[in-house]
């Protein structure tokens, strides 16, 4: 199969093309030629849109499937076709499954079921056993399976010896240990960020600093063991700026951010819709800020579509008894695009070449001779999401009639050409 990629914007920090508008020629998923002006011949595909741009695909860190236990919300069928439409030619999924991926059988069930799909699923295991918190798993053999890091998923880990125990157990391995900062004896019961607005909408309050402790404690930890440690989905000003000192230190750690904790504040709640209750919650404006500047000046490494899947009957609630989540591969591009203010190269790094580097994985090359993995996008675009937009099994998504800007083409990958129409 051949297909010309006419006059396309190259986004590739690591290629000789990068920023640079060229043809790029693919025969059987492979790079044939990327120059000005192939010509296409009668059995060659061509493909052509107004400012076209690609760059490699997008990876999300920290997805939560349904299968296996779970499928009533998401498989691994519904978690690609929303991937697709998003950009995303690789997810790597948080264990919090039934059974929970704690040992190589799950990690192997996850590999064998995906093997064939066009988007690449990457196994994150458990650190405990059940994600309990106590027992620690057994993390060499989950990795020699494939793990590629290392989680308690939803549930942070609140006992400090057995995320030191875990940090230093991945370094024969150079491994990755991932945590959601948030203290649950502090923030239980908790249904909003704790301000003004919860005071307002006589809401119980998640106080910044449940988060804010428990990622000094993570960073200390990481300090006292030079492990590797992705603080993953921060949401607080102070936790921006306990980032950027322990990366000043040249500590081994990494962060990331919800890509609805850029886009929208805690006023956003007035109307009590349970599809923006999540985790972790929405915060205050000088929150949102902080989290933008962090992003520009590379505190925080990566966006995460923070994609939760969710049934009618755990969201569909009065808010008070909503689960925490939002589904978001989708639109995590488009969101991002339209409101955390950063250039279309930066944004790009979040989505597709910084997940790669925190997870310690192969960046895909942009050159003749290489398998083609690719996002194709226009970053100006402007549409308005809908329900047919959300191609997740689950519907817990507060975007819909909302205007964006930027909007995915298509993906390549596995020598899969998929058009997004």
């Amino acid at each position: 199969m051949k297909i010309l990629f006419k006059k396309v914007i190259i986004l590739h920090p690591n290629s000789v093309y990068h920023k640079q508008c060229l043809d790029i020629l693919l025969i059987n998923g492979l790079y044939s030629a990327i120059a000005k002006d192939i010509e296409a011949d009668a059995d060659t595909r061509v493909i052509q849109h107004e400012n076209l741009h690609a760059s490699i695909g997008f990876l999300d860190i920290g997805t939560q499937v349904g299968d296996p236990g779970f499928e009533h919300r998401e498989t691994f069928e519904t978690a690609t076709a929303a991937a697709l439409h998003g950009g995303y030619t690789a997810l790597a999924v948080m264990p919090n499954a039934l059974p929970v991926v704690h040992s190589k059988s799950e990690i192997l069930y996850i590999k064998h079921t995906t093997k064939d799909s066009v988007v690449d699923f990457l196994p994150i295991g458990a650190i405990s056993q059940n994600t309990k918190g106590q027992e620690i798993s057994e993390m060499f053999d989950m990795h020699t399976a494939g793990a590629v890091a290392f989680s308690e998923g939803k549930n942070s880990l609140v006992h400090s010896g057995v995320l030191m125990r875990a940090l230093q157990y991945i370094q024969p391995f150079n491994g990755l240990v991932i945590n959601h900062p948030q203290d649950a004896t502090m923030s239980e019961g908790g249904q909003m960020h704790e301000g003004r607005m919860s005071t307002m909408l006589g809401l119980r309050g998640i106080p910044a600093i449940a988060e804010e402790l428990m990622l000094h404690r993570d960073i200390e930890l990481c300090a006292y063991t030079n492990g590797r440690l992705l603080a993953h989905n921060i949401s607080t000003k102070r936790s921006v700026q306990l980032v950027r000192e322990a990366k000043n230190k040249g500590l081994q750690i990494s962060a990331s951010v919800a890509v609805m904790n850029l886009s929208l504040s805690d006023e956003a709640l007035v109307g009590f819709d349970s599809n923006l209750k999540v985790s972790p919650p929405l915060r205050g404006i000088e929150d949102i800020k902080a989290l933008k500047k962090g992003l520009k000046d590379g505190t925080i490494d990566v966006i995460t579509s923070n994609h939760v899947p969710l049934d009618e009957e755990s969201k569909n609630l009065e808010f008070p008894y909503a689960a925490f989540g939002a589904v978001g591969l989708d639109a995590t591009f488009a969101i991002a695009n339209t409101y955390a203010g950063l250039s279309t190269e930066t944004l790009i790094n979040t989505l597709a070449y910084h997940p790669r580097t925190v997870l310690n994985l192969d960046i895909p090359a942009i050159e003749v001779g290489a398998i083609a993995n690719l996002c194709f996008f226009n970053p100006d675009t402007t549409w308005t999401f809908s329900s047919s937009d959300n191609h997740s099994k689950s519907k817990n998504t507060p975007w819909i009639g909302t205007k964006l800007r930027g909007k995915i083409l298509g993906i390549v990958n596995k020598c899969n050409f998929v058009e997004k129409r």
